[in-house]
C-alpha cells in the first residue's frame, strides 16, 4: 500500500489506517526503538504508542513522508522512554547516605 493511501484512511479515520501502517512500517518503527531500548517489550511498547500518536497527529497534519514521520515519533518516544527509565531520583541516591549519617 502506498503512503498517500495510508494517509488517506487516516482522513477518513478509518481503523484500517492503523492496521496498514503496523504492516508498512512495523518492522522499521520497532527497529528503531530496539537499537535506543535494548528491551523488545519496550520497543513494542512504544511502537503502539506510535500507532496511537499518528493517529491523533494526521489528520490536522498530511506528513509529506510518512516514513519519516512515523520515525520522528518514535524515536523521540523511544528516547524519552530510555531517560525516564534511566534518570535517577533527585539528589543521585545521596538522601539515603545523609539519613543514614544523621
Amino acid at each position: 500500500m502506498k503512503d498517500s493511501d495510508i494517509i488517506d484512511l487516516y482522513w477518513q479515520r478509518s481503523e484500517a489506517a492503523i492496521t496498514a501502517t503496523a504492516d508498512v512500517y512495523g518492522n522499521y518503527c520497532h527497529r528503531i526503538a530496539h537499537n535506543i531500548l535494548g528491551s523488545p517489550e519496550d520497543a513494542e511498547e512504544c511502537v503502539n504508542d506510535t500507532w496511537v500518536q499518528a493517529w491523533n497527529a494526521i489528520p490536522p497534519r498530511k506528513p509529506l513522508a510518512l516514513k519519516a514521520f512515523l520515525g520522528t515519533i518514535t524515536r523521540n518516544l523511544a528516547i524519552n522512554l530510555y531517560r525516564a527509565s534511566h534518570t535517577q531520583r533527585r539528589g543521585g541516591g545521596q538522601v539515603a547516605l545523609v539519613l543514614d549519617e544523621a
